[in-house]
Formats: structure tokens, sequence, C-alpha cells
């Protein structure tokens, strides 16, 4: 159940920066791969937290641990690389 919170964290961090990306200057008219850029490194930390978060306190060890990490970071980032994927292609 944890897991399942946690990779919807990464889902609510993804819509977060897909809503504010265009309202930052930052996004110079591009605000999906500014999202996408910026979601990956930040979903990363986050799921490395969650990683060693299992191994500090929870007692797992990194081996056990290990596939967990790809799960909470690999969904919510293959999510938003096929949003940048599709939106990318309708704009060309």
């Amino acid at each position: 159940m944890h897991t399942i919170k946690v990779i919807g964290l990464g889902f609510a961090l993804l819509g977060l920066l897909l809503f504010l990306a265009p309202r930052l200057s930052a996004a110079a008219g591009r605000p999906i791969p500014f999202a996408i850029r910026l979601f990956l490194p930040l979903w990363f930390m986050g799921a490395l937290v969650n990683l060693w978060i299992g191994v500090a306190r929870a007692g797992y060890t990194v081996r056990e641990e290990a596939p967990i990490f790809l799960l909470v970071f690999g969904i919510p980032a293959a999510a938003g690389l096929l949003i940048l994927w599709l939106t990318s292609r309708i704009v060309r």
C-alpha cells in the first residue's frame, strides 16, 4: 500500500509541474518539456529518499528495496516521458 501511495505522489508532482509550468516565465513557450525536465530529477531524488527510508527505518536491504525503487521511479517517469513524446508529436 505504501508503494502505491508513493507512486501516487509521483503522479501528483508530475501533475503539479505540468499545471505550473505554463505560468512560469522560465518555461519560455515550451511548458511541457520544461515541466518534464524539472520533474525527472526531482522525482528521482524523491524515489531515492523513499529507498533510503525503506533501508534505514523499515529495515529492508538495498537488494529488497531496489525493485521497489524501480517501480516507484519508473512508473511516473514513464508517464512523464510518454506525455512528452505524445505532445511533441502533436506539435510537429
